[in-house]
């Protein structure tokens, strides 16, 4: 099999049409059935349930946790959830898988432990390719997205998309066995 890879001159939300055009062509001319969006504020989501509509398509959008930002604050927006419902995507709340206790530790004993470690070893195929991992095992661990299925995971750079992957997924208690199948596009 043959694939063109798509490299952006640079990350962040400028390559957000390009992925919504990618991830509609992999759904249309390729048949995945499961999409897996993260998205900070509910935009980039957003976009992904509006073009996505009618397509048949299992739809998880997976965004920061409540109180990630700080005490009882939550960044996603409250009409881009009831849109993306509306349309028949499903959004996810949940910590980010290396991101949680661990962190909280490093910074109180100084220390590395192993999710942080997993989580810079994947920034090294960029940020998005590790929020692609993140956000496919939490949509499992949420019983949103069945184990063993390639999916298609949209991530980026802070904000918007920039990294476009196909992922087979995996439970986080299963990590090992997630995989990354394809790199469709991301920040070169």
């Amino acid at each position: 099999m043959k694939r063109l890879v798509e490299y952006f001159e640079k990350p962040g939300p400028q390559n957000t049409q390009a992925c919504m055009d990618i991830l509609s062509q992999l759904v249309r001319d390729e048949g995945y059935k499961d999409v897996v969006v993260a998205s900070t504020s509910g935009e980039t989501g957003l976009q992904a349930a509006q073009r996505l509509q009618g397509e048949g398509v299992n739809l998880v959008v997976v965004t920061h946790s409540a109180g990630f930002l700080g005490p009882n604050k939550d960044e996603f927006s409250k009409d881009a959830y009831q849109e993306i419902t509306r349309l028949g995507g499903h959004v996810y709340k949940g910590t980010i898988l290396t991101h949680s206790i661990e962190t909280a530790l490093a910074k109180a004993f100084s220390g590395s432990y192993p999710t942080i470690l997993i989580a810079n070893t994947l920034r090294r195929l960029g940020q998005g390719i590790k929020v692609c991992c993140e956000i496919v095992m939490e949509a499992v661990d949420g019983g949103l997205v069945a184990e063993g299925k390639k999916v298609v995971a949209v991530a980026g750079t802070v904000r918007g998309a920039d990294t476009v992957a196909i992922i087979r997924s995996a439970a986080s208690k299963r990590f090992l066995e997630l995989y990354v199948a394809q790199i469709i596009a991301k920040p070169g």
